[in-house]
């Protein structure tokens, strides 16, 4: 009598990085999330060490950036630059290499 094997679920190895980016969204998209009224903050070059306590959009008005969560390999990152609208999730700790200075519009999200 020949059994069939059960599929074991292997871990998702990118699910630390749950990080979206949205390329190039649109003018109207961006109007209305209001975008232009959101606070401000920019950085030069560097690495920088940071926790998210809660879940930030942001939308990259210059820069690029690349983003590596903590204890992932040097191969495991996210990308995202000038144009992109990106949300990054609560409780991620990880390192900002950021290669073009960053300008940024950001808000966090409300706690629940």
């Amino acid at each position: 009598m020949a059994t069939t094997p059960t599929p074991t679920a292997e871990p998702d190895s990118s699910s630390a990085l749950s990080i979206t980016v949205e390329t190039n969204p649109s003018d109207v998209r961006l109007s209305e999330l209001g975008i232009q009224s959101w606070p401000k903050w920019g950085c030069p070059p560097g690495k920088y060490m940071l926790k998210f306590d809660a879940e930030e959009t942001c939308y990259l008005v210059r820069g690029k950036v690349r983003v590596y969560a903590k204890g992932s390999s040097e191969s495991e990152y996210v990308e995202f630059g000038a144009g992109d609208l990106v949300t990054i999730p609560q409780g991620l700790s990880c390192t900002w290499d950021v290669s073009v200075a960053i300008d940024k519009h950001y808000k966090f999200a409300s706690p629940s």
